[in-house]
């Protein structure tokens, strides 16, 4: 196996879950395990490295990866990674104003007059450019936190991910996630990398800075791969928002320590320092923050857009269609036992 084994999660309607190792234009099953947590516990609690499980595990049978990923397939990519057997008992977070150009566009959007003084935003990315990357041993400041969501909320190259009734807009945030398993003794155990689209509500955001937590209460795609490596110090990519097949607006992106105000190992001591994220067996998708979005440039998606992330050594590119529920729902109301 190459240090940077890429793992994928697929579903065929009556073969079940299958993990398999990508290996172009092929992806090849492994045996035994139906998901990449199912292999990552089996591989914490034995001791044995995930490399040698697949090398041991790696079955014969390849399949088309071209027709799977491009939905010609009666198998289907599935998020790259997910708790199966309890969606509940994973944490989809991330943090905020790791990246100069997104803090740029935070400052902008929260500014009352052009010309201002510093937001907030602008205030917390500076704390993390003074004082993010810590030596080994020290606490660094603190970064943004927000939550997402429980595994529920997690979607696959090729779905749509959906603005709410009651949302005000939905936006592309192109990132990387990392990918982690708490072991039975509650320690952080990091899995890989993937790529992600963090996907959140801009207009909502924009309205009050205040709104930032319920802004970011939406699904979100990771995919289609999984990356097993520790290299996060520089990646490059692009992404690229299109309409009927016609560009609307891309940019070139940047990503990894280099291009970062904080250090992986802050980010993870601050998202790992609370008890409650080190729950046995809890699984963890923690995305690192984005250098760039289209509502930055002004663009506002509309149902059936495409939204594509593209990092150079993490596999395929992240594709996803956008969906404006535009039919409003009853009101709901909570109902009393008494």
């Amino acid at each position: 196996m190459k240090e940077k084994t890429r793992l994928v999660q697929i579903a065929h309607q009556s073969k079940g879950r299958k993990v398999a190792v990508v290996s172009e234009p092929f992806l090849v099953i492994v045996n035994e395990f139906t998901s990449v947590y199912q292999l990552a516990i089996k591989a914490i609690d034995s001791g044995i490295s995930i490399h040698s499980l697949l090398n041991e595990k790696l079955s014969s049978e390849k399949l088309d990866y071209e027709k799977i990923y491009n939905g010609l397939s009666e198998w289907k990519l599935l998020p790259s990674f997910d708790n199966p057997d309890n969606p509940t008992h994973c944490i989809v977070s991330g943090t905020g104003l790791t990246h100069l150009s997104s803090a740029m566009n935070r400052n902008v959007m929260h500014q009352s007059e052009p010309g201002n003084s510093l937001t907030d935003s602008m205030i917390v990315y500076q704390w993390g450019v003074e004082g993010g990357k810590p030596a080994n041993g020290e606490v660094g400041v603190q970064p943004e936190w927000f939550y997402k969501g429980t595994g529920a909320i997690l979607k696959a190259h090729g779905d749509a991910l959906t603005v709410p009734d009651f949302g005000d807009d939905g936006g592309e945030e192109p990132e990387i996630a990392g990918i982690y398993i708490i072991d039975r003794n509650g320690m952080p155990i990091r899995i890989g990398f993937t790529t992600g689209n963090e996907f959140s509500d801009h207009v909502m955001e924009k309205k009050n800075y205040l709104y930032l937590a319920p802004s970011k209460l939406r699904n979100c795609s990771i995919g289609p791969e999984l990356v097993l490596t520790e290299d996060f110090s520089d990646l490059k990519g692009k992404v690229a928002v299109s309409r009927k097949e016609e560009v609307l607006w891309s940019a070139d992106i940047k990503t990894g320590e280099t291009n970062m105000a904080h250090s992986l190992a802050n980010l993870e001591y601050h998202h790992f320092k609370y008890a409650d994220h080190r729950q046995p067996l809890q699984g963890h998708v923690h995305f690192y923050g984005t250098g760039a979005f289209s509502f930055g440039a002004g663009i506002k998606l509309q149902t059936g857009d495409e939204m594509k992330v593209h990092w150079e050594g993490m596999g395929r590119p992240l594709v996803n269609t956008i969906e404006i529920e535009d039919n409003k729902k009853e009101v709901l109301s909570v109902k009393s036992i008494f």
